[in-house]
């Protein structure tokens, strides 16, 4: 198979050469051109900002040539497989790639307890209370963040901000409370990493599109507000960036296919455009061609050694949750459509499928340190 997906110039390698930047191991490649800034203005900020779903096709369709954003694009670069939060955002927060960080999707099979858990939430897919099963197994997936480890170091500054309360993170309210926190961090004496994390315009793009008139509100906003924001910063690089992009999708739902949801052993898993199917053994040999059958114009669908071979989910050392979590097959939306199961929900705009509206993200610098 084809991977898309550049890991030799993603998310796990720019947050690869922040590691680098702030003394720790890394063990992929960093991106040289952010590794020769770095070292040759050495800004005491190197703040990252991560808008959800703000893909870098739906950026450029948006946005003026001449807005702020598009004028410090230094390059479209891919996020991780698959284009989602989940996987994307661990990724640039570890320097790791999913197959070792293991936070594959939104929902992702978890073999310890036999159960498809929703991970950021905790909880059995659909259902919303706490998995007490899954809490106990959760550190089984890396937990640990760049942030966490340069404040264990004990020499540098780290802090991350959210917009709801995770592990160590800084919440805020809204987006100008985010940006005038990280303003009143950057004032702080020493070398330090922000990462700040914006929910928009994923969230509203799920249920209006992103091609739609408020969306496009949502990242003319912060256009202008991060513009703002970046004028009254001294010794600091800002890095804006995306975890994945979007598309509007057509819902295909798999109970109106009995046949084919017979012959399987769980429920589907990873994503509704990223399907990870385990199937009943006496159905293995025929599982594809029934499947191409009903959605082969739609969907490519890979083999569990096609995967592994393709190094679809990066390189490295698997997690211990790998194996089990991708089942035998999965198949990738390269169309508008999802395939959505008993507890998905159902949405009109998507993401992780193999299109380069979800695939392509923007690396935004802005230099604003005094170094020549």
């Amino acid at each position: 198979m084809k991977v898309k997906n550049n890991y030799d110039e993603c998310l796990t390698n720019l947050a690869c050469s922040i590691r680098k930047y702030f003394g720790l191991e890394y063990h992929h490649k960093s991106i040289l051109y952010i590794d020769e800034l770095l070292a040759k203005k050495q800004p005491d900020n190197v703040i990252i900002i991560l808008f959800d779903g703000m893909g870098s096709r739906i950026l450029d369709r948006t946005l003026a040539e001449n807005s702020f954003f598009r004028t410090n694009k230094y390059k479209e670069i891919t996020t991780v497989f698959p284009a989602t939060t989940t996987a994307a955002t661990t990724s640039i927060r570890t320097g790791l790639n999913p197959i070792e960080h293991g936070w594959l999707g939104w929902n992702t099979y978890i073999k310890p307890i036999d159960k498809t858990i929703t991970l950021f939430l905790n909880c059995e897919k659909g259902k919303e209370e706490v998995c007490q099963d899954f809490l106990e197994v959760k550190n089984k997936l890396v937990n640990t963040t760049i942030a966490d480890e340069i404040e264990n170091a004990g020499v540098y500054r780290a802090k991350e901000f959210f917009p709801f309360k995770t592990g160590n993170a800084i919440t805020y309210s809204n987006l100008d409370n985010m940006l005038n926190q990280i303003t009143e961090e950057t004032k702080i004496k020493g070398k330090k990493f922000i990462y700040a994390y914006d929910d928009e315009p994923d969230h509203t793009m799920h249920d209006y599109g992103a091609d739609s008139e408020i969306v496009k509100n949502l990242i003319k906003e912060r256009n202008k507000k991060v513009e703002n924001f970046c004028n009254n910063l001294t010794n600091s690089l800002v890095i804006i960036i995306a975890d994945h992009g979007h598309i509007k999708v057509d819902n295909i739902f798999l109970n109106d296919y009995p046949e084919l949801l017979n012959m399987l052993e769980r429920t589907t898993s990873i994503e509704q455009r990223a399907v990870s199917f385990k199937v009943k053994k006496e159905y293995l040999n025929i599982f594809v061609d029934k499947f191409n059958e009903l959605f082969g114009n739609y969907f490519n669908i890979y083999s569990k050694s096609e995967i592994l071979e393709s190094k679809l989910f990066g390189d490295g050392t698997p997690n211990e949750l790998f194996d089990a979590a991708i089942g035998d097959f999965i198949a990738i939306a390269n169309s508008n459509k999802c395939l959505v199961t008993d507890g998905d929900d159902v949405l009109f705009s998507q993401h992780a499928g193999y299109t380069d509206d979800e695939v392509f993200i923007p690396l935004i610098i802005v230099d604003k340190t005094k170094n020549d």
